[in-house]
C-alpha cells in the first residue's frame, strides 16, 4: 500500500499544481476580457470560456494519470489507459478494466482526486456565473 501512496501521490501534487493552474487563468480570462460587459451574450461567452479552460485541465490530469498506468505497465496501449483513468477519474467505475492486485489501489486514489478537482472546476464556474448575475441584478436595481 505505501507503494501505491508513493506512487500515486506525486500525481495528485501535479494535478492540483495544474488545478490551481487553471483556476487562476480562469480567472485572469474572465477578469481581462469579460469583468467589465454586461449582458448575456458576454455572460454565456465568459461562462463558455471557463468551461473550456476547466475542461481542457481535467482532460490533462485524465492524460496525466493514464501516461502513469502506461508507465507502470498496466496497459499495453494510451487509449485503454487513458480511458481507464478518465473511468477513475469521474467517479463512474465501470470495471470493466481491471488493474492488476499490485496497482489496484491507484484506481480510487485518482477518483478522490478526480471528485476534488471535478468540484474546484465547478467552484470556477460557479464564481464566474456569481458575478455576472450580481452585475446583472445591480444594473436592474
Amino acid at each position: 500500500m505505501l507503494l501505491v501512496l508513493v506512487t500515486g501521490m506525486p500525481v495528485i501534487l501535479l494535478n492540483m499544481l495544474l488545478q490551481s493552474w487553471v483556476a487562476v487563468c480562469c480567472i485572469r480570462f474572465y477578469i481581462k476580457r469579460f469583468h467589465h460587459k454586461e449582458g448575456v451574450i458576454a455572460g454565456a461567452l465568459a461562462l463558455f470560456g471557463i468551461i473550456l479552460i476547466v475542461l481542457m485541465g481535467n482532460l490533462l490530469q485524465i492524460m496525466l494519470w493514464g501516461i502513469l498506468f502506461l508507465l507502470l505497465g498496466e496497459f499495453s496501449t494510451l487509449h485503454e489507459a487513458v480511458y481507464h483513468s478518465g473511468v477513475n477519474f469521474a467517479t463512474l467505475g465501470y470495471g470493466d478494466i481491471v488493474m492488476s492486485a499490485k496497482w489496484k489501489l491507484l484506481g480510487p486514489l485518482e477518483a478522490v482526486n478526480g471528485a476534488l478537482m471535478i468540484g474546484l472546476s465547478g467552484a470556477s464556474m460557479l464564481a464566474v456565473l456569481q458575478h455576472h448575475i450580481r452585475k446583472q441584478v445591480g444594473e436592474f436595481k
